[in-house]
């Protein structure tokens, strides 16, 4: 029998945590969630990856330090035995520029006993954030579609 109290063992438990980390005065408190991670978290989304709780630790800081305002906005989550998927809204704010709204989905594989130790979060960083530049945002996607569509 696993006495941890930080296990997760439902959606409903799930995205209650995750609401907790994200909307607290417009920086985010990772404090809540940070125990339900296994000590050999892997991590990976467009920009970094690293492996084990301490890096983990450090790039949850880092966000929280150059983050004036963040939060998030669950649309959308399932869970299947030790499968979660999430898709979210991410409203940032980076050193007082315009806010910007960044979509995603976050693929989470818990271990046996409930702890998260793989995720994988997946969004178009530039895409999203160039959607809210006036004038570039058109140069943007007009260039995508004409490279890549």
């Amino acid at each position: 029998m696993n006495d941890d109290p930080y296990v997760i063992t439902s959606l409903e438990q799930f995205t209650a945590l995750w609401s907790q980390t994200y909307n607290r005065e417009g920086k985010p408190d990772w404090s809540y969630i940070i125990p339900y991670y296994d000590e050999a978290i892997h991590f990976r989304d467009c920009i970094q990856e690293v492996r084990g709780l301490k890096n983990f630790r450090e790039l949850t800081e880092r966000l929280t330090k150059r983050s004036q305002d963040l939060s998030m906005a669950i649309k959308n989550a399932v869970m299947q035995d030790r499968l979660i998927y999430m898709e979210w809204e991410m409203t940032i704010l980076f050193r007082n520029t315009r806010s910007s709204v960044v979509y995603g989905a976050s693929r989470i594989v818990l271990n046996e006993q409930g702890k998260i130790v793989d995720q994988r979060d997946y969004y178009d960083l530039w895409g999203d954030i160039f959607d809210n530049i006036p004038g570039f945002n058109r140069m943007y996607r007009s260039f995508m579609r004409r490279v890549f569509g």
